[in-house]
């Protein structure tokens, strides 16, 4: 009885956490923005001169007054952007240089809006442009930063222990095996089966400027919907719809150990300004899941800092046993993102593509091509 208790009262809490969340999107949306930076221009001039000075103005920004919910919570609601041309690591040829000038990172911001926006007519993939879906359309801001890593100080992530090494060497043994592509059963990813967006948790992974994908140069459908409640935040994804529910009144235990989740279990906590979220209870599925090959062991602490009317700091920091030598941190921002709602996100619905994929992969397996990546035939 105690158990059906407690789901009748979970399901009851993210039924009105939900419907709040639905409601006051649509509510806000009647609003239009003041400050919101321009999503549809396929000008890449203006969007990064429109960037360039709200990254001035936020510079500026000596101190801010954060806003109160009438029941006294800091108030972090509203559509924050995830999307980033900063690099989670630093290069390596940048050596100990942490931080860019004001000019150098706005020139750093504009080679990549530009890089990103480029289209190559002999590759097959969306203009994403054409949606509105670039990073430097949707409201990306230059960093002064020159990596996400702030801790180890070198900006890079710490060694892989062992057991790391060996388990990602296995990986990619079986990945040369056989081509995943012959079948759709054996994608190698949760995302391309629509079971998981491209990352609820941790929120900012970092952009790889110049990359082909635009998913892995800064990052699409990248918009994080945060709706407030007395004693919840609510995070919505763009991206699957992916849903976080957290507590932040720090009066619940994390559930039990053997419970896991793919998005893991927050519970969060307010330091003054700061909510502060330790998120642990990982799944660790085959194939992984967990942010950037990490096991069941992953907590990450999540600190998310209103500084500006249109600016949340965004601080976390990663510790998991079997995999990094020592924990690892990250200090960027999020802006915001007016008017404040996201849109349905469309998976594999009516997708030709995944069949079109699978159907030509086994005609050339057949062939003889065993493997298209250029692997070779499989052993």
């Amino acid at each position: 009885m105690h158990m059906r208790n407690r789901m009748l009262w979970m399901t009851t809490a993210l039924t009105v956490a939900m419907v709040g969340a639905l409601s006051m999107a649509v509510l806000v949306a009647q609003a239009p923005g003041k400050n919101a930076l321009p999503q549809t221009t396929t000008s890449t001039d203006a969007a990064i001169k429109a960037s360039a000075d709200a990254f001035k103005k936020s510079v500026e920004l000596k101190s801010y007054a954060v806003p109160k919910k009438p029941w006294g919570e800091p108030d972090i609601s509203g559509v924050w952007l995830t999307a980033t041309y900063t690099r989670l690591q630093r290069p390596t040829e940048l050596g100990d240089k942490e931080f860019y000038t004001e000019e150098e990172a706005i020139a750093e911001y504009k080679k990549a809006a530009e890089s990103d926006a480029e289209v190559d007519p002999r590759t097959v993939h969306y203009d994403w442009k054409e949606y509105a879906m670039d990073a430097w359309q949707g409201g990306a801001t230059p960093n002064l930063r020159t990596s996400l890593i702030v801790s180890p100080k070198n900006g890079r992530l710490p060694s892989l222990v062992p057991e790391a090494q060996q388990r990602r060497a296995a990986a990619a043994a079986s990945a040369r095996q056989l081509d995943p592509m012959l079948g759709v059963k054996t994608f190698g990813n949760l995302y391309t089966r629509c079971v998981l967006g491209l990352g609820a948790i941790p929120l900012v992974r970092g952009g790889m400027p110049g990359a082909d994908s635009a998913a892995t140069a800064a990052g699409v459908t990248a918009e994080a919907f945060f709706f407030q409640s007395p004693g919840y935040l609510t995070i919505v994804m763009q991206s699957n719809n992916d849903v976080r529910i957290i507590p932040t009144d720090n009066s619940r235990p994390h559930v039990a150990s053997q419970v896991r989740q793919y998005l893991g279990d927050s519970r969060g906590h307010w330091e003054g300004n700061t909510l502060v979220v330790e998120t642990t209870n990982f799944f660790d599925p085959k194939p992984a899941t967990n942010f950037l090959g990490s096991t069941d062991q992953l907590q990450l602490v999540e600190r998310f800092t209103r500084v500006g009317p249109n600016t949340i700091r965004y601080q976390y920091t990663v510790t998991d046993p079997k995999t990094w030598t020592q924990p690892w941190s990250v200090d960027t921002t999020m802006p915001r993102i007016d008017p404040s709602m996201i849109y349905e996100f469309a998976c594999h619905e009516q997708n030709y593509g995944l069949i079109n994929v699978v159907t030509g992969t086994q005609i050339r397996f057949r062939e003889g091509v065993h493997d298209l990546r250029g692997n070779g035939a499989p052993e």
